[in-house]
């Protein structure tokens, strides 16, 4: 890639972050100082950039871009870039029952193409399913489309688990919207077109890897989750793939950081 940092590896984050003001009252301000990411790619940030923690809007380091939601202190997404005069340009999907939740922004930086996406939910009684599907089709389309350019990373908070070792309870799940087999034919599709999951690239088959926990029941006290959060990338990427990782460690969300790094 052409815009590694000094020491030749780009690195990458994605984090639903469930409230950036909640966050930020809850270490994420001091967390991003000291991980210093390339990139970040936060979900579910609930409010306006003018609603931003003054120590986040009045930095220097880093360029933020914001695709809220119409409907205040719900959904949004928004990216952090500390890499010199890029992103080169930044769209969403200009498709209003998508954009006016704020669920992607598609940038453009020198060497591939970067879709950050907040991926619905199926709702209570799994209503908002259909809404999903339509969603992951539109995300696929997308990024078939810019394949053809350059190459192209997919990250954020899907909300489905893919296979049984991405969740803790997957046989009391089976009827849950998350794991329905709906959802989770379209990630089939996803790998099926030769989209790799980043983290299974590199641990195909370790278990007890989650990135979102329940409030309930001290879930995730005992690590009973789901693996929600994915960094999908095109297959010319995977030689420049240095580490894929968990950051189950890191608090101040239900969901934690997931990581990439590319040489």
């Amino acid at each position: 890639l052409v815009e590694p940092n000094k020491q030749m590896v780009l690195k990458l984050i994605s984090w639903n972050v469930n409230g950036i003001r909640a966050a930020s009252r809850k270490g994420f301000i001091e967390w991003l100082t000291r991980e210093k990411p390339d990139i970040l790619c936060l979900q579910e940030t609930r409010a306006l950039l003018s609603e931003f923690p003054a120590p986040l809007t009045s930095q220097q380091s880093y360029n933020i871009v914001l695709s809220p939601a119409l409907k205040r202190g719900y959904s949004g997404v928004a990216t952090f870039s500390r890499l010199p005069n890029a992103p080169l340009s930044t769209r969403t999907l200009q498709i209003s029952e998508f954009d006016d939740e704020g669920r992607v922004l598609i940038h453009e930086f020198p060497s591939f193409f970067l879709l950050n996406c907040y991926f619905p939910t199926g709702g209570k009684e799994s209503l908002r399913v259909p809404y999903k599907l339509r969603f992951c089709e539109e995300i696929l389309a997308r990024a078939e489309n810019l394949k053809a350019i350059k190459p192209v990373i997919i990250t954020g908070d899907f909300n489905i688990a893919h296979n049984d070792i991405d969740l803790a309870q997957p046989e009391t799940n089976k009827n849950t919207s998350g794991f329905l087999a709906s959802e989770r034919l379209w990630m089939d599709t996803l790998t099926n077109r030769g989209w790799v999951d980043a983290f299974r690239f590199n641990n195909p088959e370790k278990s007890g890897c989650y990135t979102w926990w329940s409030n309930l029941k001290r879930s995730r006290e005992k690590n009973v989750g789901w693996r929600l959060d994915y960094f999908f990338v095109s297959s010319e990427l995977i030689p420049k793939l240095k580490r894929a990782q968990i950051l189950h460690h890191v608090k101040g969300s239900d969901h934690c950081p997931v990581l990439i790094e590319l040489n």
